[in-house]
């Protein structure tokens, strides 16, 4: 064999290994930004599944406390136009800017009822509230888990090298569920 020949297939070895690397670079790369925008979607589809539940019981609770409360109009309009937004939105920001009006127009609620104390006895009521609880709490741990996938996803399509082929291949920054500002608030306690 040739000095020629020798070094042709030393130069044809060393560029078959860079390709065969350069093309499992963009193959695992594009795979995990195809795995971590399903993961975001999945996450947001549980979010979506615990807002739905809570989107169901709305309407029952909203009567139970009708029954009680009847000169309370405001709050129980506010809850209803709150939860004919979710029903509206279409994009993931805009469910998650409606899902936080519906939970500041419920909290107002829950804070009406702490002037009917019939009402905070009654069995139906306290079995949608109960309902009501768990279904927030699941709604917190559903957003959590979304908020971490977004996260995940987020960092590496940010990071470099693996920023170039996200933008070639059109994957773009996940939206975060955050908390509304009122939510943020501190909560005063009073006692009569």
């Amino acid at each position: 064999m040739t000095k020629t020949m020798r070094n042709i297939l030393i130069t044809f070895a060393i560029i078959l290994v860079a390709l065969f690397s350069f093309y499992s670079f963009f193959k695992g790369t594009y795979n995990t930004f195809v795995s971590l925008d399903e993961s975001v979607k999945a996450s947001w589809a549980q979010v979506e599944n615990q807002l739905q539940r809570r989107y169901d019981l709305i309407p029952n609770l909203v009567e139970t406390v009708k029954g009680y409360a009847k000169h309370e109009k405001d709050v129980f309009i506010e809850v209803t136009n709150a939860r004919a937004k979710v029903g509206g939105a279409g994009k993931i920001s805009e469910k998650i800017k409606a899902n936080n009006e519906l939970s500041t127009a419920l909290s107002r609620m829950l804070l009406v009822v702490e002037r009917y104390p019939d009402l905070k006895a009654n069995q139906n009521f306290i079995r949608l509230q109960d309902e009501l609880a768990g279904t927030e709490n699941r709604i917190a741990v559903e957003r959590r888990r979304y908020n971490e996938a977004v996260k995940t996803y987020n960092i590496k399509i940010r990071s470099f090298p693996a920023n170039l082929l996200a933008g070639m291949f059109g994957f773009g920054k996940a939206t975060f569920f955050e908390a509304p500002e009122i939510a943020k608030a501190t909560p005063k306690v009073k006692f009569k």
